[in-house]
């Protein structure tokens, strides 16, 4: 599976289980703990909403669904980058894994919007 190109559920799976790989890394410390959960919740709730949505019964119950999939998505950047700025880890791969992270929680920001908005133009 390539890095860009696979669909947004594939996206959203793969954010959701690198997102745990890389926690299972950090350093344990108060603040990794409770920025891990909140993060952990977030970023699996977006492929979690995706998946809601695709049951969807109306147009406008999809769009919430996908809205909601895309506020986890902003949730999970925020997550992310506190705990890159906080976490004091001297590996390189972890650095490169969280920049991964935070790049791909903000492309999925920005085609969870442009699904609402397509949705919304099609109606």
């Amino acid at each position: 599976m390539g890095e860009k190109g696979f669909d947004i559920y594939d996206r959203a799976f793969q954010l959701a289980v690198r997102t745990a790989k890389i926690i299972d890394q950090l350093p344990l410390t108060q603040t990794t703990r409770e920025y891990s959960k909140q993060l952990i919740r977030a970023s699996g709730s977006i492929g979690a909403n995706l998946e809601e949505a695709d049951g969807a019964l109306t147009r406008k119950d999809f769009i919430n669904k996908i809205g909601i999939s895309r506020r986890e998505a902003r949730e999970s950047r925020h997550w992310l980058k506190l705990l890159e700025a906080t976490v004091n880890c001297a590996n390189k791969t972890i650095e490169d894994e969280m920049r991964w992270l935070i790049n791909e929680s903000k492309e999925s920001m920005l085609i969870l919007s442009g699904i609402i908005k397509n949705t919304k133009d099609s109606a």
